[in-house]
Formats: structure tokens, sequence, C-alpha cells
């Protein structure tokens, strides 16, 4: 049995940095598989979809040992990411659009957790997430929902099926900006409440440098940043994370210590460009 089944597209990224600039596969799809490369993923699936030209990556991906399927699409996603020198804050294009995820293509799709990377707000409907909750637990990355492409623009809104969906989704994570739009308030703990009383279960809120904030349970566990000796790429971080929590609380880890695990995995992350190449014992001696 496939305990988690992360769900996303996979990307061709032009990342943008005071440092470097360079085309490199990204996605929330990529990223988690990518970050979970050299852990014990017998228990990992990846269900993708993106065009013909993007195929290498999957490729690439099964060469590291991870089961992927892929459901074709007519295009990949293309995003272009830019920072500044605050790697907390990106301003984002996209040049291109992939096919959704729907609940008859994902329908053979069995696991424990099904972890829902959305990239932009049509990538997975209510009937998809629906689906998905009555066979296992749903984890959804929210940062997907609160984006709307226009033109190449990226425009910020709110996900306007976010009361509708909450009671659906298990884990829920968002960055602060994110918990802002979702629930109204600037603070986390607040935000973490209003998200629970509509019912999501698990409330994950990733907070930068301030590290991050997990409400499960009426408890709030407080999760320290451990600063990287260098910051060189932030791109993925988020997925970094998701991938080290729900890995280690599908390997029984409490709260806490799965969010202190997902913590030391982004500081080993923002220190190298590209997506997260460590071991457990990388991040155990970071711990």
């Amino acid at each position: 049995m496939t305990k988690i089944c992360c769900i996303g597209h996979i990307t061709l990224d032009k990342v943008i940095t005071p440092r470097f600039e360079a085309y490199m596969p990204g996605g929330t799809a990529f990223y988690f598989a990518k970050a979970l490369k050299d852990f014990d993923h017998d228990g990992f699936r990846l269900v993708t979809a993106l065009g013909d030209t993007e195929m290498g990556v999957v490729d690439e991906l099964r060469q590291d040992g991870i089961d992927v399927k892929v459901i074709p699409s007519r295009k990949s996603v293309f995003f272009e990411n830019k920072y500044g020198t605050d790697m907390n804050h990106r301003t984002q294009r996209v040049l291109a659009k992939a096919d959704p995820f729907t609940a008859e293509n994902l329908a053979d799709v069995e696991a424990d957790i099904y972890h829902l990377g959305t990239l932009l707000a049509d990538d997975f409907d209510l009937d998809t997430i629906k689906a998905l909750a009555a066979k296992g637990k749903v984890s959804v990355d929210v940062q997907g929902y609160l984006r709307k492409v226009v033109g190449e623009d990226v425009v910020h809104v709110d996900y306007d099926k976010k009361r509708e969906a909450m009671p659906y989704i298990s884990i829920l994570k968002a960055n602060e900006n994110e918990m802002e739009v979702l629930t109204g308030t600037s603070d986390p703990y607040e935000a973490a409440c209003i998200l629970a009383d509509w019912g999501c279960k698990e409330v994950l809120l990733t907070l930068g440098d301030k590290g991050s904030l997990i409400y499960a349970d009426s408890e709030f566990y407080k999760i320290p940043a451990l600063p990287p000796k260098d910051l060189v790429d932030a791109t993925g971080c988020g997925d970094t994370y998701m991938a080290g929590y729900l890995y280690k609380r599908a390997h029984g880890a409490s709260y806490q210590e799965a969010g202190i695990f997902a913590a030391a995995m982004c500081t080993l992350k923002l220190e190298k460009k590209g997506p997260f190449s460590g071991t457990i014992a990388d991040v155990e001696e970071i711990l």
C-alpha cells in the first residue's frame, strides 16, 4: 500500500536570483519527489501530468527509484520565479499551463495520504478533493488555489471554495501571506484556529525565517527555523518542508518531531541550488 502519493504538475522553471539565473525542472511534484530520493521511498508514489517535452525529468526520477505515474497533458506548466535579496518573497509569471487533474484520471490511485501540490487555482477542483478524501487523508499546499493567471502574470486571489473544501482536507500547509489571504488575520495562532474551525484537522503555517507553527488536536507546536550557513536558493523550500513532514508522520513521528525534521531539511535545501539532495543522516546531523 502506498503511504504517501504526491500529485502535481512537474514544471519547467526559470529561476532568477541575485546570484544566478537558470532553467530547471520544478513544481511541488518535482521538489517533493527529489526530497525523498535518498530516503526509504518504498511507500511513496508520484502522480504528475506534463507534456512530452518534459518526459526526461520523469525518466530521471524513475532512475532515482521513484514510482511515477504520468497522466498525458497537452502542455507542461512553465513558471518564471524571480527573487530579490529577501528569499521569503518572489514574483512569478506563467508562460504555459498544463491540463488539470480530475477524479476520473485519479480513480486508480490508492494511498494513505494524498498530497496535492497545487500550482494554479484550477489544478484540483472540489469534486477531486472529495473523491480523494473518500479513499484516504488529503494534504494540500494551498499556494496554487490563491494564484490566478491574468495574461502571463500571477494575480493573488482568495480561494473561493475554502469553506466547502476544508472539511475534506486533513492537512493544510500555508505560508504567512497565504494564511492572511485565507483567514483575514496576520496572527498565525488566530489563523490556525480559524482554519481548524472550518474543518481542517492539521494546520501547518510556514513563517519564513521565523520558523513554522503546527496546530493539531487543539494543541500548538512551535517549530524553530534552523539558520542555513549560506542562503542560496529558496525555490521549493515549502515542498521540501512538506516532504519531510509527511514522511515522518507516515512513519509514526509526533507533530513536533515531524516539524523539526522538516525544518532541518529546509535548512539544507536553502544552502544549495535546486532540490533537496541530502540523506536522513544529513538531516539528523543538523538536528
